[in-house]
């Protein structure tokens, strides 16, 4: 079976309290504690407002109060994605979406941090976005309803699913070699990984832990496993 790329119609769902709305400025993201740029008149006065292809004429008069890289200031989503996508890590990561689980934007979102080449939706095909505050607009997102059209998925495009999770066999994350093609696996918050996607995995890590609680947040554990690929595949940064 073949993937299914999830549209960008990310709705983030109706404010409980009149504090709560989420305001929406240009492109679809809200302004909440993002300081952002002014209209473009009032940011460079002796300048002529640009008119390139990659520019927002709504962003460019009135604002830009996105969570984006000065970069792309004043820049379309599809000009971003674009530009991204020139520079898109190898990597790809899945999560098991069985409970709607809040964190799975936040992984999405460190995804997008990473600049990752796909995010894999498994399971349930409507997930909870709130956390993800709009990034899955700039990446490519997947759903597979089973996990065995994941492994189809990953077979077809020479991944290896590597499960992240603290389960028996799996081996500590900083002594593994992870593979460049990976495709890191999360599971639920509250529940981990399936059974069924562990068996379909080819190897599992674990992050090791020295306090007394058992698992870390899985949003955090995400984030840990994406910079320790990143670390090992990733760009090499000018010092």
């Amino acid at each position: 079976m073949s993937e299914k790329e999830i549209k960008n119609s990310a709705t983030l769902g109706p404010a409980s309290t009149p504090d709560e709305e989420f305001l929406i400025w240009g492109n679809g993201e809200k302004p909440g504690g993002i300081s952002g740029v002014g209209p473009w008149v009032e940011e460079y006065p002796d300048l002529p407002v640009p008119d390139g292809d990659q520019y927002d004429p709504e962003l460019l008069a009135n604002g830009d109060r996105r969570n984006v890289v000065d970069k792309y200031r004043y820049w379309t989503v599809d000009a971003i994605r674009a530009d991204l996508a020139t520079s898109r890590q190898v990597l790809h990561i899945a999560i098991e979406n069985l409970e709607h689980d809040l964190n799975i934007g936040s992984i999405v979102r460190t995804g997008n941090a990473f600049n990752v080449g796909g995010v894999h939706i498994v399971g349930r095909k409507r997930w909870n976005r709130r956390g993800a505050l709009v990034t899955d607009r700039y990446l490519d997102v997947y759903h597979h309803p089973t996990v065995d059209s994941l492994a189809e998925w990953a077979r077809e495009h020479d991944y290896e699913l590597v499960a992240v999770d603290n389960m028996e066999g799996s081996t500590p994350i900083a002594d593994t070699e992870l593979p460049q093609r990976a495709m890191l696996v999360f599971g639920q918050e509250s529940v981990g990984l399936s059974e069924e996607l562990l068996a379909a995995a080819d190897s599992a890590v674990y992050i090791p832990q020295f306090g007394s609680t058992r698992s870390m947040n899985v949003a955090a554990a995400a984030a840990v496993a994406m910079h320790m690929w990143v670390l090992r595949h990733g760009p090499k940064l000018d010092q």
